[in-house]
């Protein structure tokens, strides 16, 4: 399938791009950032703590562990805070 992955903030400025279409089969969001952390060193970086990240399929929050079914776009960024 493809998906449209969308990057923000640091992990933008990590893996060089805000947006990329990839060609994937992952069944979950884990899968696919094993296959993206498997691409290159810069994508091992960026997602080496996602502790310190938060994903979003069809611009809906979801966990890491969630299927990918029918997704369109995932997008995945920092935690925001409120001010």
């Amino acid at each position: 399938m493809k998906l449209d992955v969308l990057y923000f903030a640091w992990l933008r400025e990590r893996i060089g791009c805000a947006r990329e279409t990839v060609e994937t089969e992952a069944g979950t969001v884990m899968a696919l950032v094993e296959e993206l952390r498997a691409r290159e060193e810069r994508y091992a970086l960026a997602f080496s703590d996602l502790s310190a990240l938060r994903v979003a399929i069809d611009q809906d929050l979801r966990d890491f562990d969630a299927p990918l079914t029918d997704a369109r776009e995932v997008a995945f960024f920092p935690p925001m805070t409120g001010g």
